[in-house]
């Protein structure tokens, strides 16, 4: 292609979301899309509408209110996956299907059970059939990376001469090495017919830590779309960071003959962070670009270094990736418009009804703390702001603990509109007020895990709890924050619970999983 830019392709609405416990309800995703679209992506994929009825709902909403990007749904090779995917579609201002199916042997004869003819076939009839209601179709070989080169021409040139004008070259279970696909891109872009109109796509995965590495590899070769998601999150051990392959271009354009993206890099910490919110999956601390301590400095030599010229040990500013200052310069006399510029600014916008709820807490807690950070308003507003029909609602709660005392929880919990309260005893503080909600909800899930971390510093912070219920094989992160760390821990676990709800609403056609 002659324009030399390297197109971002989201798949966190998708891919990642089958991150376990990482799933989102459509009010989550629009959310995220909105400001997937402020952050310069150029293709969403808002989802696989073949997946549930929530997935093509997902896409059908994302495809009415998010209208400068590219939005691209998912299927496979099978007709009434295409037929979802255009339905889904069909109020897009840029639509794209984007179509798969495996290449590799062992996925022929093991998963497929099909011949290399036959998948030439499926390929031809898959690709009209998208072509036939967008001028838009990508076709991805599944597993490219352990399928036979020449074979993966065969099936190329015939994508190609289907209607396809993006093909997309997985690294779908993280085997390849860098020099390795560097090879493999070039190899497909000087046998390929017609290669020169085409956009060559890569699709990695994290197995062995290589994702990025690839990716970049890729585009040295001439690659010119990389399908990433922001935190890196997705399947096993997820996708590539868009962070990290952005942010790479922007540091080095020695190494990438300037070759830039369209990001808004600026958008790159309040999306990261914004994804954590709804997921409630925190990013890990030394994480490259969005982790916590990706520009702290403790040593002595570094601080003296830093202090002196920042260039010492920062290839990068917080601020070129929108980090600001964790000081909120909000008070307790701020009102609504500063309140709401700030929500804008960590990529929290909200209106109406949500944006005043979320305001009556922050004064709350203005009155609670001496120092408020963004740490806080995230998690202010995560609790409500993202949720749509919740089934379960906390209200008061009551314990007695100590060394005096069994400990027992009273609870108050509206049910379906209805209050209802119930009282338990348990080990601790914490396990009685599980007992009290489990008691009401009725739930059958087991509790995997229980975490509790400070959302920021000093003796009034904020405590932010994590819950990870599992039933019926769904597993779910729920959270929620509060200054009182059991009020945190029962916000989490009806968080959760009223996850496990919305998945029970939405269950429909399987769960296929994508390359």
């Amino acid at each position: 292609m002659s324009e030399e830019r390297i197109r971002i392709f989201d798949t966190t609405l998708r891919d990642g979301e089958q991150s376990p416990g990482c799933s989102m309800n459509l009010q989550e995703k629009l959310a995220l899309a909105r400001q997937l679209s402020k952050l310069g992506a150029d293709i969403i994929e808002a989802g696989f509408p073949i997946a549930s009825e929530g997935d093509l709902e997902s896409v059908k909403a994302i495809s009415r209110e998010v209208r400068e990007p590219v939005i691209c749904a998912l299927a496979r090779t099978s007709p009434a996956d295409i037929e979802h995917a255009q339905e889904a579609l069909q109020d897009a201002a840029h639509p794209r299907i984007h179509t798969f199916i495996a290449t590799s042997d062992i996925h022929l004869e093991h998963k497929l059970r099909m011949t290399r003819e036959q998948v030439l076939v499926e390929v031809d009839r898959a690709v009209r059939q998208a072509r036939s209601s967008v001028d838009d179709v990508e076709f991805s070989a599944e597993d490219a990376t352990r399928s036979d080169w020449d074979y993966l021409i065969e099936v190329f040139d015939v994508a190609v001469a289907a209607g396809a004008s993006t093909l997309n070259v997985p690294d779908t279970v993280g085997y390849t090495m860098p020099g390795e696909y560097h090879e493999l891109i070039q190899f497909l872009r000087k046998h390929v017919k017609g290669a020169d109109d085409l956009i060559f796509s890569l699709h990695c995965h994290n197995d062995l830590g290589l994702a990025a590495a690839n990716s970049l590899a890729a585009i040295r070769a001439g690659a010119r779309q990389v399908e990433c998601t922001v935190n890196g999150i997705g399947e096993r051990a997820g996708n590539t960071a868009l962070e990290e392959v952005v942010m790479s271009l922007k540091t080095r354009p020695d190494v990438y003959g300037g070759l830039d993206t369209r990001i808004v890099t600026t958008e790159i910490w309040p999306t990261s962070r914004l994804l954590s919110t709804i997921t409630g999956v925190a990013v890990q601390p030394n994480k490259a670009i969005v982790g916590e301590n990706a520009f702290a400095h403790e040593a002595g030599i570094h601080q003296d270094g830093v202090l002196k010229n920042k260039l010492t040990y920062e290839i990068m500013t917080p601020e070129s990736i929108g980090k600001a200052s964790n000081n909120l310069v909000l008070g307790k006399h701020s009102g609504r418009h500063a309140f709401r510029e700030r929500l804008s600014e960590m990529g929290l916008a909200i209106e109406g009804d949500d944006l005043e709820g979320a305001f009556k807490r922050f004064k709350a807690l203005a009155d609670k703390k001496k120092t408020i950070y963004n740490e806080d308003i995230e998690a202010i507003v995560s609790d409500r702001v993202m949720q749509d029909e919740d089934r379960f609602e906390l209200g008061g709660l009551n314990i007695t603990s100590g060394t005096f005392a069994e400990p027992h929880a009273t609870v108050e919990l509206t049910v379906d509109g209805v209050v209802k309260k119930a009282t338990a005893l348990g080990t601790g503080p914490v396990d009685a007020v599980f007992k009290a909600i489990a008691d009401l909800t009725e739930t059958k899930s087991e509790l995997l895990r229980y975490q509790v971390n400070a959302i920021t510093a000093g003796m009034d912070a904020q405590g932010e709890v994590s819950v990870t219920l599992s039933e019926d094989q769904r597993r779910v992160i729920g959270h929620g924050a509060h200054t009182d760390i059991i009020v945190a821990s029962g916000k989490a676990y009806v968080h959760a619970l009223n996850k496990l709800e919305w998945h029970k609403k939405r269950r429909g056609v399987g769960e296929p999983r994508g390359i």
